[in-house]
């Protein structure tokens, strides 16, 4: 069996994490409470054992969500993290955060009775022109120069990939 190592963090980077775990039954969560936790029409959350779930800076901070679950986000920029039922043995993070999240893809989907209708439709949409590649303000430079997100895999180097801005 290979070594898994998989790291992650905020979008500023005070808080960052690593797993030697390959997530398993990663899944998209269409339920309200997702939702709202992330900001977005659905959550992808991937399990791993808490043992193999390290925080390798700073600190994460909670939001009890409801009487059994809590939600982990960065204090500092806000950026949702994980999804955690205390007493179960994983613990939930979030495909965002990690560096990498081709490599979480998720398997099943939950809470379809909140599934946003045009959910369905998302892969008919036009989408395969760059982000920014017509740019007359010039706003890709004016984000390449100003940006105070932390790079993937804590690297010096920077660069905005197509479709992020």
């Amino acid at each position: 069996m290979s070594e898994v190592h998989l790291s992650g963090g905020c979008q500023c980077g005070a808080v960052r994490f690593r797993v030697d775990q390959q997530p398993e039954n990663v899944h998209v969560c269409h339920c309200r409470m997702c939702q709202k936790a992330v900001g977005g029409p659905f959550a992808v959350i991937c399990p791993v054992q808490k043992t193999h779930f390290h925080v390798t800076r700073g600190e994460i901070s909670w939001f009890k969500s409801s009487e059994l679950a809590n939600r982990g986000f960065c204090k500092n920029c806000g950026t949702p993290l994980i999804f955690d039922y205390p007493w179960a043995p994983d613990i939930g993070l979030l495909s965002g955060a990690f560096d990498e999240p081709d490599r979480v893809p998720p398997v099943v989907q939950y809470g379809n009775e909140s599934r946003v209708g045009w959910y369905a439709h998302i892969g008919e949409l036009p989408g395969d022109t760059p982000t920014y590649s017509v740019d007359p303000e010039g706003r890709l430079e004016r984000i390449r120069s100003s940006n105070r997100q932390h790079p993937d895999h804590d690297t010096e180097s920077w660069s905005v990939p197509q479709g992020a801005a």
